[in-house]
C-alpha cells in the first residue's frame, strides 16, 4: 500500500483512485462496508482502491478537550487498511488552510485538482468543508459538475444498535473488548514501539514490553488476556500474553501505559513495534498489600489468560 502524505505535490501515478473518504478510526465493520463498496467502484472504473483520510484527526484539531479519543494511531490504521487490500492511502494534512475551504473549494481543489479522484464513497452522515457545511448530497452535486462519481453508503447496524467509533470507545471503557471486537470486525489493538520502563517486571519475574498509550482512548484500566504481534525485528511473530493497562498503583503516581508479558518468550524487544490485541478483561487495577501478593495475583492472571487464549484464534 502506498501512503501519500504530500497531497499538493503529488506523484501523477498516485492520482486517479476510487477512494472512500473519512477518518476511519478503528476501521470498524461500518468502515469496512464502505471500503467494500469502494472496492467495487474501483473495479468498475478501473482505478486503484484508495482511502482519503486526515492527519491530525479533525476532532483533535478543533477540540479544546485534551481527553484522548482515538482508537488507533495513524500507523495502526495504515496497517489495518493494508491488510484489507487498500492500495492508496491519502493522509491529507488537516490544517487551517484545509479547514477554511468551502465545500465547493474542497471538492474542486482537493478531490479534483490535487488527487484527481475518479469516484468517491462516503457515509450518509459525511460532512465536509468550512463549518462542516457540505453534506453527502452536496458532494453528489459537485461530482456531477466536476466529473467524479459519488456513492453514499448507509450506516451499518448490529442487533444491539448502530456501529460507531463512539460505541466502540464505550465498550472499551466498560472493559468489554469482545463487544468492541464484534463492532470492529477484529480485535482492538494498541500498536507502538517498545520503550524503556522502570524494569520492575523483570525484578518480579515478569519482564514486560512497555508501550505508550498517549493520544489513544484508554481502555478500562486493568489486566487483559492478549494476542501480541511483534511486527519487526528478529523476534517477529505472534505470541500469547497478559497485559496491564493503567497507572501501576503499587508504585506511586504514573503516566498510563501498556505493559505486556509475552508467554514463553526470551529476547530483547526494545525498539520493536508491537501490536497488542485485547481479547478479554481479567480484572481491574489493584494496589496489593505486598509484592508477594502482587506476584501471586500475576501468576493467577497469567494462568487464566493462558486458558482463555488456548481457544482463541489470532
Amino acid at each position: 500500500m502506498r501512503i501519500i502524505r504530500d497531497t499538493v505535490f503529488i506523484d501523477p501515478a498516485d492520482r486517479g483512485a476510487a477512494a472512500a473518504i473519512g477518518n476511519f478510526d478503528g476501521v470498524h465493520i461500518g468502515h469496512q462496508a464502505v471500503i467494500d463498496i469502494a472496492r467495487g467502484a474501483a473495479k468498475a472504473v478501473n482505478a486503484p482502491l484508495g482511502i482519503m483520510t486526515f492527519e491530525p484527526h479533525p476532532r483533535s484539531y478543533f477540540s479544546r478537550d485534551p481527553k484522548p479519543f482515538r482508537l488507533m494511531n495513524a500507523e495502526a490504521r495504515a496497517n489495518r487498511l493494508a491488510k484489507i487490500g487498500v492500495e492508496k492511502l491519502y493522509e491529507v494534512p488537516f490544517n487551517i488552510a484545509l479547514a477554511s475551504l468551502t465545500p465547493r473549494e474542497f471538492a474542486q481543489q482537493v478531490i479534483c485538482d490535487q488527487l484527481g479522484l475518479k469516484h468517491v464513497i462516503v457515509g450518509a452522515d459525511f460532512c465536509f468543508g468550512k463549518d462542516r457545511a457540505g453534506t453527502a448530497t452536496d458532494l453528489q452535486t459537485f461530482g456531477k459538475e466536476m466529473g467524479f462519481g459519488v456513492t453514499i453508503v448507509s450506516m451499518v447496524k448490529l442487533p444491539a444498535g448502530r456501529v460507531s467509533s463512539t460505541a466502540i470507545r464505550q465498550a472499551l471503557t466498560d472493559g468489554r473488548p469482545r463487544d468492541a471486537a464484534a463492532m470492529l470486525g477484529h480485535w482492538h489493538r494498541i500498536e507502538g514501539a517498545v520503550i524503556r520502563g522502570d524494569q520492575r517486571g523483570r525484578d518480579l519475574g515478569y519482564p514486560t514490553a512497555n508501550m505508550s498509550i498517549a493520544g489513544l482512548h484508554p481502555p478500562k484500566f486493568g489486566v487483559y488476556a492478549v494476542k501480541v504481534d511483534v511486527l519487526d525485528g528478529p523476534h517477529r511473530g505472534t505470541y500469547d500474553g497478559a497485559a496491564s493497562i493503567g497507572v501501576r498503583p503499587m508504585f506511586g503516581e504514573n503516566i498510563p501505559n501498556c505493559e505486556t508479558f509475552l508467554f514463553d518468550f526470551k529476547g530483547d524487544l526494545y525498539g520493536a513495534t508491537l501490536s497488542v490485541a485485547l481479547v478479554d478483561f481479567l480484572r481491574p487495577e489493584l494496589k496489593f498489600e505486598s509484592i508477594d501478593a502482587l506476584i501471586t495475583q500475576m501468576d493467577a492472571d497469567c494462568a487464566k489468560a493462558r486458558k482463555i487464549l488456548s481457544d482463541v484464534e489470532d
